[in-house]
């Protein structure tokens, strides 16, 4: 079964807002020292830099298509996964944190409190696993599941 998967980890529309705010913020701090129209090029430059900054982080990508795991920059071919287990909150918290392995791969949003642990197969690489922020974990899971071999190691 060729599974596919593709998700956007895209920053909410709450850190835009804050990204526009702390534009207003640097536009009304010069005003007194600078004229209005320096003032407000300053906010908008302060903002395009703030969504400029977002976006590039937001843009990071998970896909499951054509038997490879993509996240962000790292590739992986599903028959090297041994499994998927879709994290809700909690479960995610704890593998970010006391349960985390510093060999592990981590594509992270912190405002995406859901994720998926994908376990590897492959005994050359020491990476034990892939931590990945997902808004849709089960269907992540499933996708990587249905893609990759019974782990038989």
């Amino acid at each position: 079964m060729n599974a596919t998967f593709d998700e956007r980890l895209g920053a909410p529309l709450s850190w835009w807002a804050l990204a526009g705010l702390f534009g207003v913020a640097v536009s009304w701090t010069v005003v007194p020292a600078a004229p209005p129209a320096v003032a407000l090029a300053l906010g908008l430059a302060t903002f395009a830099l703030g969504a400029a900054a977002l976006w590039r982080w937001g843009s990071a990508r998970i896909t499951v298509t054509g038997g490879r795991l993509r996240a962000g920059r790292a590739v992986i071919p599903l028959q090297l996964c041994a499994g998927a287990t879709p994290l809700d909150a909690d479960a995610a918290r704890l593998q970010r944190g006391p349960l985390a392995d510093a060999r592990a791969y981590l594509l992270l949003r912190p405002y995406i409190r859901t994720g998926v642990r994908v376990d590897l197969a492959d005994p050359r690489d020491p990476t034990p696993y892939w931590l990945l922020s997902s808004r849709h974990p089960a269907d992540l899971a499933n996708a990587v599941r249905a893609g990759s071999l019974p782990a038989s190691h």
